[in-house]
């Protein structure tokens, strides 16, 4: 694909999301992305469909090399790799990148154009920086589980991987700003962000609530802690469906539509406050009003009235919406054998357009052999490196069966 990033090349060292997340986005823009993992390849390869679903997810269009960076020989490759590189992706943690010379201060010394973007959990300086991070615990420290889920219930995380993705989306924005600085000063930059930056960074709304308030955000299910209705849920005769209406005309608006317009200037709804602390009254009489209806209908009086709402959908139906279908966010992959499946892609277009077919993520070390004869590498020292176990090189690819949707 032609993009804005054509001509960048980028290492992905990225393990599981946040790293190889980021790499993806680069290369979605354009960039040529070098997948370089360990023999056994990125550690999500290793637990069954769950980390298949990640790599195939995040490892589109990539070229794939392994290689053994405990072998000196291995670091040599990667050296070499490095001086055609204009970005290093990582996600190891601080003491382990430093054991394998793929820290910031070690490569800029080194090639003092590249851009080194690394995601780790807790950050680099304080106490915790060598902690494993995973998303899971991104969500529980930082705030974000212990303010979701229904009041009476157990803290909840959210359905899909937050934290990486919103640390992957992160970093790459860093890479693109230091790219872009790049070409003033020439010189490159160490882009850094963590897990518990992502968290943090994402709650800003919530914690100026807690700041302006002085009260921590809690569970409270569905619903804003401070406007109603807003994310409100109904159910219906075949769902649910949520609303939005906490300002006075689109208050009035909802009232009239469902024939209660006595309910404006009824004391326990008479403004936002009043009806934050009278919700279950307020969404007993909405519940009455929709009663008995489905949600398409329901959709449709609202939308009529110009009040927020939305379905609440599975997959299978998100899969089947025309306007997902409209906006072409799901790209097409083909993967080694000529299967075809849908796969999302970047969440926004430049002048309409964005990458609308892809290759599947590779096998790890698919690619060793073509790499490292790009480098300069005879067949027989690649024979003799792949003997020695320095890198992996496959002979054939497996086949990648997969069903289109």
């Amino acid at each position: 694909m032609t993009g804005p990033l054509t001509g960048v090349r980028v290492l992905d060292l990225g393990q599981y999301i946040a790293g190889p997340c980021a790499a993806q986005v680069l290369g979605d823009l354009g960039a040529e992305v070098l997948k370089v993992e360990s023999l056994r390849g990125d550690q999500a390869r290793s637990i069954g469909p769950f980390g298949e679903a990640m790599v195939q997810a995040y490892n589109r269009d990539k070229r794939s090399i392994a290689l053994d960076l405990r072998h000196p020989e291995g670091r040599r490759v990667l050296h070499r790799l490095l001086g055609t590189a204009d970005v290093l992706v990582q996600n190891f943690r601080p003491a382990s990148a430093g054991q394998l010379g793929i820290d910031a201060e070690t490569l800029r010394r080194d090639f003092p154009r590249l851009i080194c973007a690394s995601v780790t959990g807790f950050g680099s300086r304080g106490p915790s920086r060598e902690r494993p991070g995973l998303d899971i615990a991104a969500q529980a420290e930082y705030g974000l589980m212990h303010a979701t889920g229904a009041a009476d219930g157990e803290p909840q995380r959210v359905g899909f991987p937050v934290a990486d993705v919103t640390a992957a989306n992160a970093l790459a924005t860093g890479v693109l700003a230091a790219l872009f600085e790049r070409e003033r000063s020439g010189r490159g930059a160490h882009v850094e962000t963590s897990l518990l930056e992502a968290v943090i960074s994402a709650q800003a709304a919530t914690w100026g609530e807690y700041v302006l308030t002085g009260a921590a955000p809690r569970r409270r299910g569905n619903g804003q802690a401070n406007a109603a209705p807003a994310a409100d849920v109904l159910a219906l005769t075949d769902g649910a469906i949520v609303l939005s209406a906490y300002t006075a005309e689109k208050w009035a608006a909802l009232c009239e539509l469902v024939g209660r317009p006595d309910m404006v200037d009824d004391p326990r709804f008479a403004d936002n406050s009043a009806r934050v602390r009278n919700r279950p009254e307020m969404l007993a009489a909405l519940h009455n009003a929709f009663a008995g209806m489905t949600r398409e209908q329901a959709i449709a009086a609202l939308r009529s009235a110009g009040i927020v709402c939305g379905a609440v959908r599975s997959f299978d139906e998100v899969a089947a919406d025309e306007d997902v279908a409209c906006s072409n966010v799901l790209v097409e992959v083909t993967d080694r054998r000529g299967h075809r499946v849908t796969s999302p892609g970047l969440a926004f277009t430049l002048d309409g357009r964005r990458r609308s077919t892809s290759t599947a993520a590779p096998q790890a070390g698919a690619d060793t052999a073509e790499v490292l004869r790009e480098l300069g590498y005879p067949d027989e020292a690649i024979t003799d490196l792949t003997t020695r176990r320095v890198v992996a090189a496959p002979t054939a690819r497996p086949s990648e069966e997969r069903t289109s949707r």
